[in-house]
């Protein structure tokens, strides 16, 4: 009896064994050791809006355009923190600024403009529609990903909106470089679908 016993445990202890072996298996099959996934691939899910779920590589789904994150740049002011994240997809220079402001979320697109000739004043005609000054003041800065600027540094803004809020405006200057000029509207969370970018192989949580 005893060894009949232990013939039935060796038999259970071989089919575990061959059933971990044939899910990892299934859970490897059509990936690469050290791939990353992407990210919009049928079984990933999409997620709403946050300020922690963006940056390099992450896609974002608006107007049916998918933009690519290639970079992010975290400013600091004081304790007061927001992100400006480089778009690439669509037509001109695009920017998704987040900042959470008294426990509000508030995202705004940004265009880069040129060739308007305009300087920072009081107020500001742009798209024949007037703008004045509503905040200013300067930031450190660090970058991730692809910016076009150095990995940290200083900048300067000063921020204009309408009557109505409904259209923006910053003049920007990033280490003394020069102001340059964008122009904005607010945005809603549900506007926006947001894939997050895969974690680097070697990260902490990554899995292939």
């Amino acid at each position: 009896m005893g060894e009949f016993l232990i013939v039935i445990g060796v038999v259970i202890v071989i089919v575990a064994i061959i059933g971990l072996v044939m899910n990892a298996r299934r859970a490897g099959k059509n990936s690469v050791p050290g791939s990353r996934r992407d990210p919009l691939a049928s079984d990933q899910v999409a997620q709403g809006f946050g300020p922690r779920n963006l940056g390099p590589g992450a896609i974002v789904a608006y107007g049916g355009i998918d933009y690519v994150v290639r970079g992010t740049i975290t400013l600091h002011q004081g304790s007061f923190v927001w992100w400006e994240h480089l778009l690439d997809g669509g037509d001109g220079a695009q920017w998704l600024g987040v900042e959470v402001d008294e426990g509000q979320l508030e995202i705004t697109w940004w265009t880069t403009r040129r060739g308007h000739g305009l300087l920072p004043a009081p107020e500001v005609v742009l798209d024949d529609r007037v703008h004045r000054e509503d905040e200013s003041g300067a930031a450190q800065y660090s970058c991730e990903g692809t910016t076009g600027l150095p990995p940290q540094g200083q900048m300067r803004y000063r921020d204009y909106r309408t009557q109505d809020g409904s259209s923006l405006l910053s003049f920007e200057d990033w280490d003394g470089s020069g102001w340059e000029l964008s122009s904005g509207r607010p945005m809603s969370p549900g506007e926006l679908t947001v894939y997050p970018a895969p974690p680097a192989p070697g990260a902490p949580g990554y899995r292939a």
